[in-house]
């Protein structure tokens, strides 16, 4: 049975979104295995996380204008590119630096693979079409999250954590033949010619003065802040502090993950029925507070991995509702940038999850209160946020685009 056109461009947007949290995920069982091989303690390992974080951020901002000005596909062709040659230094890496530096230049090139399908998906529709376009990739999406912990942990079994990049490498090999064979070109070279350096700057201006717009990326920033310190804090709570395996670990992980994105598939269906605007204040304010309960828990001496992970499944689901609705509600306005939109709002993003590695790392032991009060404090700056951008009821335009 054939795929229908949506279906297949979610598809195809889905596995490229992927490509840079698939060299994450399968490298998150494999953090405290590096550290014992390279020698480096905790803080320098989770730096290896955090440069490649701050790269993905950084990245978009130059990705975004580019692919206005020359298209959609040849950005994707280079930083693909970058991203299959820097894999292969990471896998020769011999200590945590020339690791952290190559990260670096690794997260640089998978930041075309995050910015350029959400501006392809404001190319094609808006509003709950593009929501539905949006949950349907990352459904796609949430082939990382579900599997890569686990295909890491087999193959650090198998070939040690230097064959997850061997691993990654392929996958971005597997990525260039498919842009080049089934991804189309959807900026027209008639919607390029008003593209320019100067343009790209006058955008960037123009949305940095747009209160809503950094408000709606405020909340999905925050958020996904909270859920960065989760993945940089989990392999070492997990498994040297409640002595999970690689495999047990990635299991626990996965769970939680598909939380995510399936309640993500429930956002066009409820945006239809309730208002984009309502759906993410809502499930900010059911995440903030499974965390706030989760916190209270290990703050008043509580040590419950069971706990952990049942409320931390009702705060993922809460988050996949969260994330496209603001995504979505960010870029409906700014169409004729939608690239530029999207770098800046992916950079925003990505800073502030790596300013939250950071500062959480600082505190970071094998304990989980400090990864939980990270997690507790950016869900609930996510809510503040929420309930300040969007105090008020949809407009027409934002529920009914």
């Amino acid at each position: 049975m054939p795929l229908s056109p949506a279906l297949r461009m979610a598809l195809v947007l889905g596995l490229l979104s992927a490509v840079g949290p698939f060299a994450i995920d399968m490298y998150l069982p494999a953090l405290p295995v590096i550290g014992q091989s390279l020698q480096a303690q905790v803080g320098p390992v989770q730096w290896s996380l955090t440069a490649f974080f701050l790269a993905l951020g950084i990245g978009q901002v130059v990705y975004g204008p580019v692919s206005d000005m020359f298209g959609r596909k040849p950005p994707l062709y280079f930083g693909l590119t970058l991203f299959l040659v820097t894999s292969v230094g990471c896998a020769l890496a011999g200590d945590i630096r020339t690791l952290v530096a190559l990260r670096f230049l690794q997260g640089l090139g998978a930041a075309a693979g995050t910015v350029i399908p959400r501006a392809v998906v404001r190319d094609l529709h808006t509003g709950h079409e593009a929501a539905r376009l949006m949950a349907l990739l990352m459904l796609v999406f949430s082939v990382s999250p579900l599997l890569a912990p686990l295909m890491g942990s087999g193959v650090i079994a198998l070939a040690g954590w230097r064959g997850v990049f061997w691993m990654v490498a392929l996958l971005g090999l597997a990525s260039l033949v498919l842009v080049h064979r089934a991804l189309p070109e959807t900026r027209p070279q008639a919607q390029r010619t008003a593209s320019t350096l100067a343009h790209a700057w006058a955008a960037y201006r123009t949305l940095l003065g747009h209160g809503r717009f950094l408000g709606l990326v405020g909340i999905g920033g925050f958020t996904l802040a909270g859920f960065f310190v989760f993945l940089a804090g989990s392999p070492f709570v997990f498994i040297n502090h409640y002595g999970l395996s690689p495999v047990q670990y990635s299991l626990a992980f996965s769970i939680n993950a598909a939380a995510f994105f399936a309640s993500a598939q429930l956002t066009a269906r409820l945006g239809r029925r309730f208002g984009l605007e309502r759906v993410a204040r809502w499930a900010a304010s059911g995440a903030g507070a499974a965390m706030l309960l989760l916190w209270s828990h290990y703050l008043l001496g509580g040590d419950s991995l069971a706990l952990l992970l049942a409320l931390y499944f009702v705060a993922s689901g809460f988050m996949g509702l969260v994330i496209p609705t603001t995504s979505v509600l960010a870029l409906d306005d700014h169409g004729p940038i939608a690239g530029t939109a999207s770098a800046l709002m992916g950079m925003l993003q990505m800073l502030a999850g790596t300013v939250a590695i950071g500062v959480t790392g600082l505190f970071a032991t094998d304990s989980p209160l400090p990864m939980v009060s990270g997690m507790t404090a950016g869900l609930l700056i996510g809510v503040l946020l929420t309930w300040t951008t969007l105090r008020h009821p949809a407009t027409p335009r934002a529920g009914h685009a």
